[in-house]
């Protein structure tokens, strides 16, 4: 039985994660064009990131598009970039007023130059907050991230700043876009698919998963108060046995 949303909840994320899929199923069940769904999901990442600053968490990352979304048809592909610069722009005094912090992570070798001025100039009127850090995963896949950590890796250890048998998780960690960043204890889906498609792989190792058939702009803040709830009933063993948890030291 899922955990009412009414529930207390005694133990919040520290970073949440967010795949918002569902915007174009959204749109279309209604007869609209997907861009319509684009646009709706843009009020509920508002929500979101509101309700998330009020619960106190650190980080909110959302995958907002990924590599794969640069196959999409080129016109929805432009008016997906230009909705999400404009809609940072239009929020930056929110954020700046809530104390959020903007950060963006993926490969912007792909991002229109225009587009990454204007983030980069979101990114530094942000920069003195000090709440919650949204971070927006743009142009981003994770096999890009990792193989993108494995070149570093490779060429300090040709250039003999890294010994190649003595490579750590760290040093993989600390040579990603979220270097810096906790992991994700709690990762969001929306729209009812049950994978990850190429979000957070390295990062959300041992993230609690919570899956929604709630489209991305149906999902409310009640909702995200469901999933926050379910999290703080839930027993993280990273591997280890339930007694094994009980009989540790609180964390």
């Amino acid at each position: 039985m899922p955990t009412s949303a009414s529930q207390p909840t005694t133990r919040i994320p520290r970073h949440v994660a967010v795949i918002m899929d569902g915007n174009g199923r959204w749109a279309t069940a209604r007869g609209l064009d997907r861009s319509a769904g684009h646009v709706e999901g843009v009020k509920t990442v508002r929500r979101i990131t509101e309700a998330a600053s009020r619960a106190g968490i650190g980080w909110l990352t959302l995958y907002t598009f990924s590599t794969e979304n640069w196959n999409r048809p080129a016109d929805e592909v432009e008016a997906l970039m230009r909705l999400i610069v404009t809609a940072i722009e239009r929020e930056t005094p929110d954020l700046i007023r809530n104390n959020v912090r903007l950060a963006v992570i993926g490969d912007r070798s792909r991002i229109p130059a225009d587009v990454t001025e204007r983030l980069d100039a979101c990114r530094a009127a942000t920069a003195a907050s000090t709440g919650l850090t949204l971070v927006l995963a743009i142009s981003y896949s994770a096999r890009w991230e990792i193989t993108e950590a494995a070149r570093a890796i490779a060429a300090d250890a040709a250039a003999g700043k890294l010994d190649a048998a003595a490579i750590t998780d760290s040093d993989i960690s600390s040579r990603l876009t979220t270097a810096g960043m906790p992991d994700p204890d709690l990762l969001i889906r929306t729209g009812g698919d049950m994978r990850l498609s190429n979000f957070l792989l390295w990062q959300a190792a041992y993230s609690e998963i919570y899956i929604t058939p709630t489209y991305w702009p149906d999902f409310t803040e009640a909702d995200f108060d469901d999933a926050l709830a379910q999290y703080a009933g839930r027993e993280r063993r990273y591997g280890l046995t339930s007694a094994q948890i009980r009989g540790a030291a609180p964390r």
